[in-house]
């Protein structure tokens, strides 16, 4: 009797240790994964790594190739910011990123018109880093038809990240676009080439 009851509580362990490892690839609720090659990355959510809480969501490579990236990301419906300027924020922590990583948003219009975008390319995360909070700021232009954002990796290493919010900001609040907004003439200039 005593072996049944051992057998059973080792049985009872390792079916917690499975549940538990196959938790940890499990996509989190609300997200998915996109990039240049998904397939590439490992995403999922962490119970043993976390900034705070209980999990966080991960980002590691396999083996990805050149130029390559994978993210974690949500899309959502820009009906309820129309006009506003956004502020998303979270926790971020990098070990042995060989390539970059950053917290990204992307704003589009109609025909997957881009109307704003900041991937953290002039600030990326490389390397390997502690948690620290990072933000990106946007407007949503009123002709914006979705707000899409979330956590790339490019090339290798792991990433993890947390506590993300997603509000809406005071205008004397500077945006991150890396989109520059075109500044056109209203009318020709120096069109007999005299003015140099």
């Amino acid at each position: 009797m005593k072996k049944i009851i051992a057998a059973l509580f080792v049985i009872a362990i390792l079916i917690t240790v499975l549940i538990i490892a196959n938790n940890n690839n499990k996509i989190p609720t609300g997200w998915f994964p996109a990039g240049s090659n998904p397939s590439e990355y490992e995403m999922g959510i962490d119970n043993s790594v976390f900034q705070n809480g209980q999990a966080c969501a991960y980002i590691k490579s396999k083996s990805p190739k050149e130029n390559q990236f994978g993210t974690l990301m949500q899309t959502i419906s820009a009906e309820n910011y129309l006009g506003k300027r956004l502020m998303l924020s979270g926790y971020i922590k990098s070990e042995d990123v060989n390539g970059w990583s950053g917290m990204w948003m992307r704003i589009d219009g109609e025909s997957n018109q881009q109307l704003g975008f900041d991937n953290m390319r002039d600030r990326a995360i490389k390397g390997t880093t502690e948690w620290k909070k990072y933000e990106i700021v946007l407007d949503i232009p009123e002709n914006s038809t979705t707000i899409n954002y979330g956590v790339l990796l490019g090339g290798d290493g792991e990433v993890w990240f947390d506590n993300f919010e997603l509000k809406e900001v005071d205008k004397n609040v500077p945006v991150t676009s890396l989109k520059k907004e075109s500044k056109l003439p209203s009318q020709p200039v120096n069109l007999d080439f005299e003015n140099n």
